[in-house]
């Protein structure tokens, strides 16, 4: 199979070309993905966790990464779309924040509102399965947020909590990520379509 270039391409669309190169090959048969970042290295990394794919990669002089995917028989049973970059049909509830204020009006008083809202999920006698962070909302899961103690508190109740990759680069914020792993767009949509109840802020 030829080597799929996206060179240049932004987040989702690596994941995106290589699921859908993995649904033609056959059992055994590589895909191989030429990317310009690491954040599309690790998220076709994850990817091919969820499926029950082996995974390899190279670095190459120019900086690049070519990434090789074996195609498997079937997913992995019980990986979280968040993490993987598929869905699995089953969520729970899902929160997803796209701004580190909450509602329309004065920041200081959004500020006051998302911190209250975050806590208030800690007290829920189910917590959310999983909790996704996008845009402006990746500032909320990096350091100097004042929310990271209630988001510990949801981690060690079993809530997933994912950061979209892209948003941290743009933001600069993607070697401060404080707490949960970094995520594409691709997984973002596959968990809010999977969510059995969706909170979307």
């Amino acid at each position: 199979m030829d080597i799929i270039n996206v060179l240049g391409k932004p987040c989702p669309i690596p994941v995106i070309e290589a699921k859908k190169a993995l649904r033609k090959a056959a059992v055994g048969e590589k895909v191989q993905v030429l990317v310009d970042n690491d954040i599309s290295r690790q998220n076709l990394e994850k990817m091919a966790a969820g499926l029950g794919c082996p995974c390899a990669f190279e670095k190459q002089g120019d900086g690049n990464f070519l990434v090789s995917i074996t195609a498997a028989a079937a997913p992995t049973a019980g990986t979280s779309a968040a993490s993987c970059g598929g869905g699995n049909g089953d969520q729970g509830l899902v929160v997803t924040i796209g701004q580190n204020t909450m509602g329309a009006g004065n920041d200081d008083l959004g500020a006051i509102l998302i911190k209250a809202f975050i806590y208030s999920l800690t007290e829920l006698d189910t917590p959310p399965e999983t909790m996704l962070f996008f845009n402006s909302g990746v500032k909320l899961t990096t350091e100097g947020s004042n929310v990271i103690a209630d988001l510990q508190k949801l981690e060690s109740k079993g809530t997933i909590i994912s950061s979209c990759g892209t948003c941290l680069d743009f933001y600069q914020l993607k070697e401060k990520l404080a707490i949960g792993n970094v995520t594409n767009m691709y997984a973002i949509a596959s968990a809010m379509g999977d969510a059995r109840k969706l909170i979307n802020l």
